[in-house]
């Protein structure tokens, strides 16, 4: 194992602050498959599955298992993980500026187009080469100006030549459930079969620019720009894994969640084994535009009637909105069937508050998809 650290631009003297990465495998490998936690630094599950990770890479190393490099990120989001504020974690958004930790990731796709256009050719190996260095090059030669873009862009660089990319969150109480792109499906639902995976939730564009994507829209706009011209395969497959909630921080779960991982590596061929059965599919892909995020009309005290993990029938009851002043109740209901997959913590809503997600089989939505 080979451990590194990555200074981050200090906001005031004093304060510095690094990100760790731990690299597994050979060094010169033909693969390279990179992995993080917690980049929402208050969805900690992910971290306690790259805790179990690391005692088990670190011994598939040892014993010469393992084909491709793999990079371990347990920390991703050092800032985020010290905004505690009165007890309260607040590792979603950054106090000082209010972004987002997961948006507004570098998009480079048009600068490495045009470094590249007069050197592409016939063979697509030689093409991903020229990409990922001009990729790579491009993240090297910016420049940040404030603490959370330098550390986007140590996250970025880390993992923008990886052949696989894997961003463990969580959500707030939900099954597990992740998010790709319509043509990663097909080598990603492995994954999704191994961690039992309940939503899977496909789209090439959500906006944003978060992690996951700004790997994965690279070569596609590289693809929509060239392809007629000249072979370029997808070069990243990106995931999003969603470890359930907020509160399922287990040994047994993680224990669980790091040898699916494991299973899914040694499918992908960056880990020599025997490939574990795949079990069944919990639920089919859907779009992620066909996603219902369900919001609630009043405020009042959350009562909710229906779990994650539940199918939910068009116009079924999701909760109850009670004012406890004039003894008014509000139902809610959800509008289009669908799995319930992820709800929210809180149980005194406010108007105009999203209590639930729903992912549903028809696309119907279109822009901007994710939560703020």
């Amino acid at each position: 194992m080979r451990h590194q650290q990555h200074d981050l631009i200090a906001p005031v003297p004093g304060t510095a602050r690094q990100l760790h990465s731990f690299h597994f495998g050979p060094e010169q490998a033909a693969g390279k498959v990179y992995i993080q936690s917690s980049l929402h630094a208050d969805e900690l599950p992910g971290m306690l599955v790259a805790w179990h990770l690391k005692a088990r890479l670190a011994e598939l190393a040892a014993a010469g298992r393992l084909r491709s490099e793999i990079v371990l990120v347990p920390v991703a989001n050092p800032v985020g993980l010290e905004q505690v504020l009165m007890d309260i974690p607040l590792g979603r958004y950054e106090l000082e500026s209010g972004q987002n930790f997961n948006r507004l990731f570098v998009d480079l796709s048009e600068a490495v187009g045009d470094q590249i256009e007069e050197r592409l050719g016939d063979d697509p190996q030689h093409n991903i080469h020229l990409i990922r260095t001009a990729l790579s090059n491009a993240l090297a030669a910016q420049t940040p100006q404030t603490q959370l873009q330098s550390q986007r862009l140590v996250l970025q660089h880390l993992a923008c030549d990886a052949d696989l990319v894997l961003d463990l969150h969580c959500d707030f109480e939900a099954v597990a459930h992740l998010y790709t792109t319509p043509q990663g499906w097909p080598r990603v639902e492995p994954l999704a079969r191994y961690l039992g995976s309940q939503a899977n939730l496909l789209a090439t564009d959500s906006g944003g620019q978060s992690f996951d994507e700004c790997f994965t829209l690279v070569w596609w706009q590289l693809q929509q720009r060239f392809g007629e011209r000249f072979p370029i395969p997808m070069g990243s497959l990106s995931v999003t894994v969603e470890l359930r909630g907020q509160g399922d921080v287990t040994h047994g779960l993680a224990a669980s969640d790091c040898q699916a991982i494991i299973d899914y590596l040694i499918h992908f061929g960056a880990i020599t084994g025997d490939v574990a059965p795949l079990p069944a599919l919990a639920y089919p892909a859907t779009p992620l535009a066909g996603v219902e995020p369900v919001t609630t009309p009043v405020g009042g005290l959350l009562v909710f009637s229906a779990l994650p993990g539940q199918y939910l029938e068009a116009g079924q009851l999701i909760a109850e909105i009670i004012d406890p002043i004039t003894d008014r109740v509000t139902p809610v209901h959800c509008q289009h069937a669908g799995l319930l997959y992820a709800r929210s913590l809180r149980r005194m809503a406010t108007a105009g508050m999203v209590i639930s997600h729903i992912a549903g089989t028809q696309a119907y939505r279109s822009g901007y998809l994710l939560s703020p």
